[in-house]
């Protein structure tokens, strides 16, 4: 196997046992054993237990931003479309993302400072393609012109950071999920001209 299969199997199996043991309970060692690969495998590509989870949690937020950006991207849709799609595939993609929930329930316990970065870009990220569907409803007259967009982007976050806790570590994701159309909902019209 190539040296990229290597570390695309052993990335593949972390997230496996992360996502099932969590951070802490899972080992290099467990991690070279399921892969089949020497434990100087795992250290060959990454330096540490802490690496290899960012390479997990990073490989997540990829799947997330890339399947956003279709929604984001989508030139047939307009903006209260798109940001109904955007809110209820965000919510169904992150649920899925075990991973991402360990280090919701980090926040918790103790911090994992080796992935701040990838939070803060996956912020800034966000920010910018929100602020893309909002310019697109100003601008077509669908929605209301925002005086100051940054401001309501960081408190939009702060909202959807907030539904995280709830829904992927109470479990209520399913309890809420067929009301998500319904509250987009209330919230373009508070948007709309």
């Amino acid at each position: 196997m190539d040296v990229s299969g290597t570390k695309e199997t052993i990335v593949n199996v972390a997230n496996g046992l992360f996502s099932r043991f969590g951070f802490h309970k899972t080992s290099m060692d467990e991690i070279a054993k399921i892969s089949r690969k020497a434990k100087g495998s795992l250290y060959y590509h990454f330096a540490s237990k802490e690496d290899l989870f960012r390479e997990v949690i990073a490989k997540e937020m990829m799947n997330l931003k890339s399947q956003l950006s279709v929604i984001v991207n989508d030139a047939g849709l307009n903006a209260s479309e798109k940001l109904k799609l955007y809110l209820i595939k965000r919510m169904e993609i992150l649920n899925s993302a075990a991973c991402y929930h360990e280090t919701l329930k980090a926040d918790f316990f103790e911090h994992f400072h080796f992935i701040d970065d990838l939070r803060a870009e996956l912020d800034n990220w966000e920010k910018e393609n929100l602020k893309k569907i909002l310019i697109q409803g100003s601008d077509s007259g669908e929605f209301e012109k925002i005086p100051n967009p940054d401001v309501v982007l960081d408190i939009f976050l702060m909202v959807l950071k907030g539904l995280e806790i709830p829904f992927f570590l109470q479990n209520k994701y399913k309890k809420y999920a067929p009301h998500f159309e319904g509250l987009i909902q209330i919230l373009n019209k508070g948007l709309a001209k």
